[in-house]
């Protein structure tokens, strides 16, 4: 691509993960060369096995990965994914450097942000150190002004209604 823009997954809603993939399968259909970066995911998902058929087109890498839900760690365990996560951005510049991809997903890594495990200044670097020709998607619930100042497509998901609500927990292969 001649010019790669900002796009933004955000709202409260459902959805946010699953059109960033739609947009990452799409672009590994044309030949483009996808990264997905997924933070605060806990568990094996179905995306995962997904991607790997993708190979070598579209890629993810798990940064921060514990086996763990966020909202369950103690303060501990919270400073230690903070750690772990601050050291593998500094991979990211890596890879940004190279230019190897086309497509950049950063998949909740809005909810870094919210929680405090990456400042809002780190992500803007990324932002501002993209490579003309690379498009980055930005996942999750809360969106800084900042973020959203720098983006060129924002695509709010709100949630209207939801199972889960009504006890109904995440599914193998429709929510995991």
């Amino acid at each position: 691509m001649e010019k790669g823009y900002i796009q933004v997954y955000t709202g409260d809603g459902k959805g946010k993960t699953t059109a960033a993939l739609g947009l990452g399968m799409r672009a590994a259909g044309r030949g483009l060369k996808v990264l997905m970066i997924q933070f605060l995911k806990g568990t094996h998902t179905g995306e995962l096995e997904s991607i790997k058929k993708l190979a070598p087109q579209f890629s993810v890498v798990r940064f921060g990965e514990t086996g763990k839900f966020f909202f369950s760690m103690d303060q501990a365990e919270k400073d230690e994914l903070k750690r772990k996560i601050n050291e593998e951005l500094d991979r990211l510049d890596d890879m940004l450097r190279d230019q190897e991809w086309d497509v950049l997903i950063l998949d909740e890594i809005l909810g870094t942000i919210e929680n405090g495990l990456v400042s809002l200044e780190r992500v803007l670097e990324i932002l501002d150190a993209r490579p003309e020709g690379m498009e980055i998607v930005l996942t999750g619930r809360v969106l800084p002004d900042k973020i959203a100042q720098r983006a060129h497509l924002i695509t709010e998901m709100r949630s209207i209604k939801h199972y889960f609500d009504i006890g109904v927990s995440a599914r193998d292969g429709i929510e995991k």
